[in-house]
């Protein structure tokens, strides 16, 4: 018996999954002028960065086709367990969901659960990693969907982002209030509300501030930090990420830290200098 995760290419995926040969990313697509840029390793972040400082335009992003996850679903495995972006955020999950469909019609029934990450990003690491480690105890099909659900309705994701000019552009703050002018260098502390959508938790002058802000919150709300895993993915900035890092170990011990820089899409969202934690 053995299984597959599948996740979409906004998970920020760790070494030892890339090396584990048990995870597939299925790539997003990005289009900025009139190219389009496919989230997969050939993804250079540098190049990209460069071409959204020069670009007047905004770049927009597209969801893998369920006929890809289709195709992800054509192998040995015994079971699959997707992940994907908050289902508020992209199409990402309907198109997952719509793979099996189809994958079922043209060759029967099979062991495909698709987990909605309410997230994004490490968000969607985390949730990958905990369905690793529920296969490694070897959890039943049911017991696994059953134990990550549970993770997923007491996992946390904030950021704070040097802009959210993309995020707006692309209707991924509908509902959010009181964002606030750049030019005043306030930067609003963001996090994902329990459906998946975005909200603002708080905002302070400067990024800084607003990390140690950011800091505040996840400690406050994280409860048994000893038994959870924290990850922290950037875009670009890594000694930011170990300063956010040293912040929260100070506040309290985490079983384990990872930080990850961001891929394409997290990379397109969270833009040049931004932080995004999950617990």
């Amino acid at each position: 018996m053995s299984y597959k995760v599948v996740v979409d290419s906004c998970g920020d995926l760790t070494e030892g999954m890339k090396q584990s040969g048990k995870v597939e990313s299925i790539p997003l697509s990005i289009q900025i002028e009139n190219e389009n840029i496919i989230d997969d390793d050939t993804f250079n972040q540098k190049e990209f960065l460069d071409k959204v400082a020069e670009s007047q335009e905004c770049p927009k992003s597209s969801c893998p086709s369920p006929e890809r996850y289709m195709e992800s679903y054509k192998c040995h495995a015994d079971r699959i367990y997707v992940v994907t972006l908050s289902a508020e955020l992209s199409g990402s999950y309907n198109s997952a969901v719509l793979g099996k469909s189809i994958y079922e019609e043209e060759y029967g029934e099979k062991k495909i659960h698709i987990f909605n990450s309410r997230s994004a990003s490490v968000g969607e690491t985390l949730i990958a990693q905990k369905i690793m480690e529920c296969e490694e105890k070897g959890l039943s099909f049911e017991e696994v969907i059953e134990t990550v659900d549970s993770y997923i309705e007491e996992q946390n994701t904030y950021f704070v982002l040097e802009t959210l000019e993309t995020l707006k552009k692309n209707g991924r703050l509908t509902g959010v209030k009181a964002l606030v002018a750049s030019a005043l260098n306030i930067k609003p502390v963001m996090a994902a509300t329990p459906q998946g959508t975005i909200c603002q938790l708080g905002k302070s002058r400067g990024i800084n501030k607003a990390l140690a802000k950011m800091v505040d919150f996840v400690m406050e709300q994280v409860g048994n930090a000893e038994e959870k895993t924290l990850a922290i993915s950037h875009c670009n900035c890594y000694e930011r990420a170990v300063s956010v890092k040293k912040m929260l170990e100070d506040r309290g011990k985490f079983k384990e830290v990872i930080i990850l820089d961001t891929r394409g899409i997290s990379t397109m969202y969270a833009s040049d200098g931004g932080i995004i934690v999950v617990v």
